[in-house]
């Protein structure tokens, strides 16, 4: 029996009764498998992420969860195998011709290493620019794009006499700048980041999150944001999504899910997350867990983290859990706290 998939319903009618406008994007049970026969490995199965307009969406969980191909997925670099993804209300997939550049100039990405990610012999300028030599109708003429390249330079905070450099000219936090940059070069509605601060020193951390939160209230733009460094996810995210062996396990808003978490594996992830607290205050023990991760082609019946969980009995592994929803729902305006378990953790109004 396949789990029942977590909701991706907006949570905020209008009072007046008239429709909502479509979320920004908006994913439904989406799979996603590779391989054929016993060597089929499931990346993602039935997936539902929901992401509005000016929105951090936090993406956590343990390498090989599906976090990366559900990346791919968004960007329209994979094609799910069964499954609903909307854009602005358009599903990408079925789109043709010049309205499939149209559309992918609308999603840009950030990558992880700002080392690998920006070519060693372009210049900042040639770099930032590169996009427009697809695009071309953006900036279309040569003076136009050396403004542009100073304007976006100087929204990242490097220095406009920065765009005749080369990478090597450039610290590590500076190479993501400019991969910022280019990733807002074509003016894009949603930018994924796939760990873009997890190659950087701590403090130059700091500085790049900063320039992310910047743009977003300057510019509207809204992230998707994948990470292991859940204190980072914490910080930037408006909402938090857990991901297990290719499956939506818990979301809901961002402080519920760390201060409350429904499932045992979310619980699990926050207590292993290093802090720094001076208060002297005794910290709660870390959870450990049993056992390795399950091979993503073997898959355990009913939940898939009952190999792994201490609360686990004997009908977790005969029927798939239900989903429980702690306090907000669609109905009443607030954002749900969804969880995937038998037996959620925590006290409180909760519903199956």
């Amino acid at each position: 029996m396949s789990e029942t998939p977590l909701t991706a319903t907006a949570a905020d009618p209008r009072a007046d009764g008239s429709a909502t406008p479509p979320p920004l994007l908006e994913v439904r049970g989406v799979t996603k498998s590779f391989g054929h026969g016993r060597r089929r490995l499931t990346a993602l199965d039935g997936v539902d992420v929901r992401v509005e307009r000016g929105e951090t969406l936090g993406l956590v969980g343990e390498s090989g969860c599906g976090k990366s191909t559900l990346a791919r997925v968004v960007l329209g670099l994979e094609r799910p195998d069964s499954g609903t993804v909307r854009f602005d209300g358009t599903d990408p997939f079925t789109l043709k011709g010049k309205e499939l550049p149209a559309w992918r100039r609308r999603v840009q990405m950030v990558f992880q290493d700002p080392f690998a990610s920006l070519n060693a012999r372009m210049s900042a300028a040639d770099l930032i620019g590169e996009p427009w030599r697809t695009h071309r109708d953006i900036v279309p003429t040569a003076p136009a794009r050396e403004r542009r390249v100073r304007e976006l330079l100087s929204l990242v905070g490097l220095r406009e006499s920065d765009a005749h450099r080369y990478p090597n000219e450039f610290s590590g936090g500076q190479r993501q700048r400019i991969g910022i940059a280019r990733a807002l070069a074509l003016d894009p509605d949603l930018i994924v980041c796939d760990e873009p601060v997890s190659a950087l020193d701590l403090s130059v951390q700091a500085q790049v999150l900063n320039v992310l939160s910047e743009l977003r209230e300057r510019l509207g733009v809204s992230y998707v944001f994948i990470s292991h460094d859940l204190s980072v996810v914490r910080h930037v995210s408006d909402r938090v999504t857990v991901m297990y062996l290719g499956k939506v396990i818990e979301h809901g808003p961002t402080e519920d899910v760390f201060d409350r978490p429904l499932h045992p594996y979310t619980a699990a992830l926050m207590s292993a997350a290093p802090t720094l607290d001076v208060s002297g205050r005794e910290r709660d023990e870390e959870i450990q867990l049993r056992g390795e991760i399950p091979s993503p082609y073997d898959i355990p019946s009913g939940c898939r983290f009952r190999t792994r969980c201490w609360k686990s009995e004997a009908r977790c592994a005969e029927v798939a859990p239900p989903v429980v929803v702690r306090d907000g729902t669609a109905d009443t305006g607030q954002e749900p706290h969804e969880g995937l378990c038998h037996f959620p953790l925590g006290t409180g109004p909760m519903e199956a």
